[in-house]
């Protein structure tokens, strides 16, 4: 089950998806497609089966958008949140063997692409949630359980 919640900057990045992708990107292909459809037979015409194929991803894109930002509950920052871990935060831990890590933990849709931002919904966040600088966490991962310290909060880049 995924969670619902996103951050200001990972909703404005959904919403531009959608704009750009219904406004500028549908039109194009769908001129392509009436343009390839004209040259006549379209069991061969490559362009027509591409855009069509192009054409119908757009669409099942856009009504997940749609879905999804109706769905979805967008966190902003509170000052109440300071010195703690909570939906938002960048974070920077460290384990025994002095490994260090910095993420930001956000909503499950603003993953993707992203090397330094982690799921609400991992195992890692759950453990840090509510944590404060120097509190240790401990993660149970497949490889079993590890202890991460905490030695930065920050809520803004």
């Amino acid at each position: 089950m995924r969670t619902n919640l996103i951050t200001r900057e990972g909703f404005n990045k959904l919403e531009q998806e959608l704009n750009y992708l219904w406004r500028e990107e549908r039109p194009e292909v769908t001129k392509k497609v009436t343009w390839a459809a004209s040259l006549g037979d379209r069991s061969e015409n490559a362009d027509y089966q591409y855009n069509k194929k192009r054409l119908r991803e757009i669409d099942r894109r856009v009504r997940f958008l749609r879905k999804r930002l109706e769905a979805v509950k967008v966190i902003d920052y509170s000052p109440q949140q300071a010195g703690k871990v909570f939906f938002g935060a960048w974070v920077e831990i460290e384990n025994d063997a002095g490994e260090q890590k910095t993420f930001r933990i956000v909503g499950p849709d603003e993953i993707y692409g992203r090397n330094d931002y982690i799921s609400i919904d991992s195992p890692m966040a759950r453990a840090l949630l509510s944590k404060q600088v120097d509190d240790e966490a401990i993660v149970t991962t497949p490889l079993g359980k590890k202890m991460w310290f905490i030695n930065n909060i920050r809520y803004h880049d």
